[in-house]
């Protein structure tokens, strides 16, 4: 495992190592954006609707028997920008843009394509998985605001339209307790979450075993490992932001 480990952390520090050289790997940056955008748009969206919605629903009935049925909102905003957005969006970038990056570069492995660039005197980790790194980083960062739209959206329809909170009470509540520190803490987890699943997902493909069934149980892996360190990547961010900054009371 520590072998495997110091592999990772190589591989991640050559590809930052040239990541000055842009132009170098620009255009491939920009399909690897494009290519994680259309992937990944339509499903954080049709998984955030009926998450919000769900949250709104089971916060709401509590809050209706404790009588504080306008604080709904609040928990639907502050979920929403503090734990799903950002989880929400590496997750689909690890399941949807990670397993995609580790089969391509794995088709690469067993090709030989790695080892003949690498003849060519071309650096596979500057060429490959420098762009791809930034680019999940990216578009992980432009996620989150859909996700929390259509959080709040799926919140807004059960909380207002089913439930009969005045949408006053329920904006009113959402911001009560948001302050611009949980935005930004909310973007800087989802650019490190992003970077996580890019960088194993191109570490598994460039050291799975050379067979169609070595590709299939990298690409496994890989979204396995990602899972794993995000969310324990997550609990100590949050932990140290709690510490560093108390959440506010209403």
């Amino acid at each position: 495992m520590l072998g495997q480990v110091g592999d990772l952390f190589v591989i991640v520090l050559e590809g930052l190592r040239r990541s000055w050289d842009v132009r170098r790997w620009w255009w491939e940056f920009v399909d690897q954006c494009w290519f994680l955008a259309r992937v990944t748009s339509v499903p954080v969206l049709l998984v955030s609707l009926p998450l919000g919605a769900t949250v709104a629903l089971q916060v709401g009935e509590l809050a209706w028997q404790l009588g504080a049925g306008s604080a709904t909102g609040s928990a639907v905003f502050v979920g929403l920008i503090r734990e799903v957005a950002p989880l929400a969006s590496a997750l689909l970038i690890a399941g949807a843009g990670g397993s995609a990056m580790t089969s391509d570069i794995g088709a690469r492995n067993i090709r030989d394509e790695l080892s003949a660039m690498e003849v060519m005197s071309v650096n596979p980790i500057h060429r490959l998985v420098t762009p791809r790194m930034w680019a999940a980083s990216t578009i992980a960062v432009c996620l989150c605001p859909l996700v929390i739209l259509a959080g709040a959206s799926g919140g807004y329809f059960f909380n207002v339209i089913v439930q009969g909170v005045t949408p006053g009470a329920y904006f009113d509540g959402a911001l009560s307790l948001v302050v611009a520190s949980d935005l930004y803490v909310t973007l800087f987890k989802a650019w490190i979450f992003g970077f996580i699943a890019a960088a194993v997902a191109c570490y598994k493909g460039m050291t799975c075993a050379t067979s169609p069934v070595g590709v299939g149980r990298a690409v496994n892996q890989s979204t396995v490992v990602t899972f794993m360190l995000v969310f324990t990547f997550n609990y100590v961010i949050s932990a140290v932001y709690f510490l560093a900054y108390p959440p506010r009371s209403l």
